[in-house]
């Protein structure tokens, strides 16, 4: 897909990898950008700085709230007809292991997992009457190798593959191309409260400016792994050839980086 002409919505678009996501669509020339986040004084920024580029339109949007998904939608229908591209994007990080309270796992299962199967029941009539669509999940490298200090975003991020895995599967044949973001370590919200991004910057803190760029031409190329960090496949890789000598692996990096995370993200 080349996002020239094409209309386009972003959840987390606020800030992070979602504004470098809005901005950089725009600057492709994309038909309309639709802006979507909780924090509306962030979209209501980040539509203004692109006004000049493209068509667009910011929508307070709530991913845990299926309703709100549906709003997002059908506005963005109203306004411009259809969706050719729908970026999944929104995301939280939660501290901890099996202990973590219900209450916090429910509210990473439904933003990071959820807000996924939202946008997919809200887009996909639409894109199937048309026969073509294109869905961005925004996963993580922890969904295809694991997360060190948090047993609720590396089990969301690996549900978030899966799902993003099936609908490739059940819909590639019917014009759905799907893609599914992976990065380590990018320079947002989530990592400013960790030394160099912690254990998912072993490979380097990216700009997310830079992840864009991939995200760009993961598109332009329609590949499923969209990874900003390469190396994270020779990690897959790795991992599916011996899989205890990989666990054991993660063991070392785990004692490694004991402490790092101390601060729950909000």
């Amino acid at each position: 897909m080349q996002i020239r002409d094409k209309v386009v919505v972003v959840t987390g678009g606020a800030s992070g990898i979602g504004k470098s996501l809005c901005e950089r669509f725009a600057a492709e020339g994309a038909q309309a950008v639709v802006v979507a986040d909780i924090n509306q004084a962030g979209i209501d920024a980040v539509a203004a700085s692109i006004a000049g580029q493209t068509n667009v339109l910011a929508v307070k949007t709530d991913v845990s709230v299926e309703s709100d998904i549906q709003a997002l939608v059908l506005q963005t229908l109203n306004a411009f007809g259809h969706i050719d591209l729908f970026c999944s994007n929104a995301g939280i990080f939660t501290i901890g292991g099996e202990e973590v309270a219900d209450e916090a796992w429910d509210r990473i299962w439904d933003i990071n997992v959820k807000s996924h199967i939202y946008a997919a029941r809200a887009v996909l009539p639409g894109m199937l009457a048309r026969g073509e669509g294109y869905l961005l999940n925004t996963a993580s490298a922890a969904g295809l190798l694991s997360q060190i200090g948090s047993a609720p975003y590396a089990v969301t991020k690996h549900a978030a593959v899966g799902f993003a895995e099936w609908l490739s599967i059940t819909y590639g044949n019917r014009g759905i191309k799907v893609s599914v973001l992976c990065p380590q370590a990018v320079r947002t919200q989530m990592t400013a409260n960790t030394r160099g991004g912690g254990v998912a910057g072993v490979d380097g803190m990216l700009e997310p400016d830079v992840l864009a760029q991939t995200v760009i031409e993961t598109l332009a190329e329609e590949r499923f792994l969209c990874l900003p960090h390469p190396q994270v496949l020779t990690y897959m890789q790795r991992k599916t050839a011996d899989y205890d000598r990989w666990l054991s692996g993660m063991r070392r990096l785990q004692d490694q980086y004991a402490g790092q995370y101390t601060k729950q993200e909000p």
